[in-house]
């Protein structure tokens, strides 16, 4: 497909940047298609799109880590590999959220409205969720479960379609950036009343201010998820080619897990404990 000629997916781990140019153009494409042929549904039209433009880059990732199990003998050699794999992942899902947060921002909100209602809808359900804990600890264990819940669904979408956690990815990348569009407008609006004419350091402190407030925790939390769906596409795939018998493809699959699961933790810590007293709104 022509949106492939963007980026080469073979040269992709020397040059991770290109992943989150992609990411972005991606974005805004599938968003504008989406508006344009069916706004009644736009915003999960939308992360199809996206998911059907870069499964070809994430496939090609997942099969040759795949690979590399069964040449490198050294645990610890692997994991520096996976890790670049990681790293090319996070700059896609961060030039993903930045188009849709930019769009989320600059577009009409009658426009927006239309685009996003569906991760409007999430957002509000998740805050109705977790506002009935009124003690730390139920704020804790209600954020970490539902954390649990969707990395369980990365490992098992990776494992039965291969690259399915991307789906998974792109629709919590949009979500955030619904989050973090709604916050930073929400700050320029504020700012708007007591300055009159919000100027562009305006916008830049409340950008700054929405990605660190979100990201603090978020970049932990997506970390892991990605984690968890590299492990789901090992395993997936060495099932395909009659590896999984290789006991280093196991041992690899459940050290990333584990690692998955600490860094979710690590999340939730944050986002509960960390994040309100550095940000309080």
């Amino acid at each position: 497909m022509a949106l492939e000629l963007i980026i080469n997916p073979f040269v992709v781990k020397k040059k991770p940047w290109q992943m989150f140019v992609a990411g972005f153009i991606y974005a805004l494409i599938a968003l504008l298609l989406s508006y344009l042929v069916f706004q009644e549904i736009a915003g999960i039209l939308m992360v199809f799109l996206i998911v059907i433009a870069t499964l070809p880059m994430i496939y090609t990732a997942i099969k040759e880590e795949e690979a590399l199990e069964l040449q490198i003998k050294r645990e610890s050699k692997l994991l520096k590999e996976h890790a670049k794999v990681l790293v090319y992942l996070m700059f896609l899902f961060f030039g993903i959220t930045t188009a849709l947060v930019l769009a989320y921002i600059l577009l009409p909100q009658s426009m927006t409205d239309i685009i996003f209602s569906l991760q409007q809808s999430a957002i509000g359900n998740v805050n109705s969720a977790v506002q009935g804990n009124v003690t730390q600890f139920g704020f804790f264990s209600n954020i970490f479960f539902n954390n649990l819940k969707v990395l369980f669904f990365c490992l098992v979408f990776s494992f039965v379609y291969g690259t399915g956690a991307i789906f998974i990815l792109t629709w919590n990348a949009s979500v955030i950036a619904v989050a973090m569009g709604g916050f930073i407008r929400s700050q320029i609006s504020n700012a708007g009343t007591v300055i009159g004419n919000p100027s562009l350091a305006t916008y830049f402190s409340a950008a700054t201010f929405g990605l660190f407030r979100y990201m603090t925790h978020g970049f932990f939390e997506i970390l892991a998820y990605f984690v968890a769906g590299l492990a789901g596409g090992i395993i997936s795939i060495a099932l395909i080619k009659h590896n999984l018998k290789e006991r280093r493809i196991l041992v690899d699959s459940l050290n990333l897990i584990f690692i998955s699961l600490g860094l979710l933790l690590f999340a939730a810590i944050i986002e509960v404990f960390i994040t309100p007293l550095l940000f309080p709104i």
